[in-house]
């Protein structure tokens, strides 16, 4: 009796035709788990593929190492489930609509109405799924996907709903307004975890600029300093890696217990003797060889309060109204001597240094006033300084100078921002650099090589820059999550104490918050004044406070009116009857315990939540489970 076919010559694809054919006449991978029933488990979470792309060599790879595992651990008697599943989330799928479109994100609710753009991204995520089916059928590998989650499905929503709602009432969901990673060539905020992806941070050479600030004689400590200079100027020099924040500048920081001099030497460009103060350990390493006077020493400390001139005067700070002052120097915990000058350049609303210490100094950030009304940095979020025609007409009044300010409009701090620039064209960093060598305020300019970081999906540098979002208080959690850690049985071990131990080490709250159009929307409702929200948890809720909101006269009619609560059918829960994307959620608004309307928080949320959400997710958790 034969047990295997014979086959006379070597055909590797035939035997393996053969094989494939077997396996499906005898459905042997669905007996292979039904035959286990009872068995203990080998759990298995497919990461699911995004089926707007094809298939490449890579995803056999990395299926063919999946089913070893699981085709092992059912040789060993377990029982091992693998449910099928597609990614459908996120800005890869958005980008590549977008392209298809031949738009940007600043067209959309423009040229191309939410509704349009989301309907065609729900086409474009499954548009090879055959091809996929095709893949994993002829590849042999074993994964079930008669009944796969999908991630834009309403019933995987509404269990992150669920999620979300559970993390809320324990506190740990909260809105912040911070210093963020922000890609804007993805047009929205990065979680820290994100800049943690292979590649993120890449060596870059930039055009770097050593500044000179000019003192004020203001206060006891600057007079004294002027006199000791023999009563010439005397300019506080920094060091920065990004020239274009230097118009943002409204603060210097030295270290409170660093030693600084004071010397007289000469500028390279203007040839002309000129006295600044940098620190005495880095005199090497700043002035080089030119020959220099030493005229004083004292400490960080000593210059605390001095105050300088701005060094681009086109936006004024707002200071009407506050307790804030702009342009002295103050003290830092972070100023160093390793690098630089020893003085560090502060530009508040684009770093999360500079923003911590200037707050605690009650220094000013440099904002303007949009059309909106809205305070915003002097860069927009397309990585551009921002129009004039975008500014709020009284603020260009009385804070913009427009002589000075004009032709620098419109710039993009990155030439990889701007889609009519190379690498190869001058950047805004090379005009800022030589605007002030033309105004003698520079005292050295060099290419610099930096780690910097990049986003990880448009491969375009991000910026460090000021949000308002949400956030999940993963600190909260931090010790729980490392004593976690420590006992996971890594292979290797380096992965568990290397990157990801280190990356925990660091922890920071989770921004879950994504500025973008298709995804999982933040199921927060809140009123105008934000005293007031509500965080929703699944779709029986939802329903019911829309009818409140019906009751209080604020809605109309009940747009889910034709869903079946407690009814868990794909059918129920199909876009005929219900969909929580935008912008469907964004048309629902609530009614507060006061009164008061509430309208949704305009986000989407972090796709990898949806992704870490999956073990829940994929079942419908807790709405179809015991």
């Amino acid at each position: 009796m034969k047990y295997f076919r014979e086959h006379k010559g070597l055909n590797l694809s035939d035997i393996n035709k053969d094989i494939l054919q077997y396996w499906e006449e005898n459905n042997v991978f669905h007996r292979s788990v039904e035959e286990r029933q009872g068995h203990r488990s080998f759990v298995f979470y497919e990461g699911p593929p995004s089926a707007n792309g094809m298939p490449g060599i890579h995803h056999v790879m990395a299926r063919t190492i999946k089913d070893v595992f699981c085709r092992f651990k059912t040789m060993q008697g377990y029982q091992v489930k693998r449910k099928a599943g597609w990614d459908t989330h996120g800005l890869p799928v958005e980008l590549g609509v977008e392209k298809m479109l031949g738009i940007t994100k600043e067209d959309i609710g423009k040229n191309i109405s939410v509704e349009q753009y989301n309907d065609a991204c729900r086409r474009e995520v499954m548009k090879y799924t055959r091809e996929w089916e095709d893949l994993t059928k002829k590849m042999g590998y074993w994964v079930d996907m008669t009944d796969p989650y999908i991630t834009y499905d309403n019933r995987y929503i509404e269990t992150l709903w669920y999620l979300l709602k559970q993390l809320y009432d324990k506190g740990l969901l909260y809105k912040g307004y911070t210093i963020q990673p922000y890609s804007p060539a993805a047009g929205t905020g990065l979680s820290t975890h994100e800049l943690n992806q292979p590649g993120a941070y890449r060596d870059v050479k930039d055009t770097t600029c050593i500044a000179q600030f000019k003192v004020k004689n203001s206060t006891p400590q600057a007079q004294a300093l002027i006199q000791k200079a023999g009563s010439e100027p005397v300019f506080f020099v920094a060091w920065t890696t990004t020239p274009w924040t230097l118009p943002s500048n409204t603060a210097l920081a030295v270290g409170a217990n660093i030693d600084y001099v004071l010397i007289k030497t000469q500028n390279q460009y203007t040839k002309q003797s000129v006295t600044v103060v940098l620190a005495e350990s880095l005199l090497a390493s700043v002035v080089g060889k030119n020959e220099y006077e030493l005229l004083a020493k004292f400490s960080g400390k000593d210059m605390e309060g001095i105050e300088y001139e701005q060094l681009f005067d086109w936006v004024n700070p707002i200071l009407a109204g506050s307790k804030l002052s702009a342009f002295r120097v103050i003290c830092g915990d972070f100023v160093t001597t390793e690098d630089g000058t020893g003085i560090v350049h502060i530009a508040p609303t684009f770093g999360a240094d500079d923003d911590k210490v200037a707050k605690q100094n009650g220094i000013a950030p440099l904002f303007v006033v949009d059309k909106k009304g809205d305070t915003r940095p002097m860069v927009d979020l397309t990585g551009k300084y921002f129009d004039i025609s975008d500014l709020d007409d009284n603020f260009v009044k009385t804070n913009v100078n427009l002589p000075s300010y004009r032709q620098w409009a419109g710039r993009f701090v990155k030439n990889a921002y701007d889609q009519h620039l190379s690498d190869t064209d001058v950047t805004l960093d090379v005009d800022i650099c030589m605007e002030l060598k033309q105004r003698g305020q520079v005292f050295k300019i060099e290419k610099h090589t930096h780690n910097y970081p990049h986003c990880w999906r448009t491969d375009k540098p991000v910026l460090y820059y000021p949000l308002d979002s949400w956030f999940i208080r993963t600190t909260a959690v931090k010790d729980e999550m490392i004593a976690l850690n420590d006992t996971i049985n890594w292979k290797p071990q380096s992965t568990g104490s290397g990157r990801f131990g280190k990356w925990l080490e660091n922890l920071q709250d989770w921004n879950l918050s994504r500025s973008r159009y298709w995804g999982t929307p933040l199921p927060i409702w809140r009123t105008d004044d934000g005293q007031e929200e509500i965080c929703i948890g699944s779709v029986a809720e939802l329903i019911e406070e829309i009818d409140k909101s019906i009751e209080a006269g604020i809605m109309t009619e009940n747009p889910y009116k034709n869903f079946e609560v407690g009814v868990y059918t794909a059918d129920n829960y199909s876009e005929k009857n219900i969909d929580l994307h935008r912008p469907y959620v964004d048309n629902i608004i609530l009614v507060s315990p006061s009164g008061k309307p509430m309208k949704r928080e305009a986000d989407l949320i972090d796709v990898w939540f949806d992704s870490g959400a999956m073990p829940y997710a994929q079942v419908h958790y807790p709405f179809e489970c015991e």
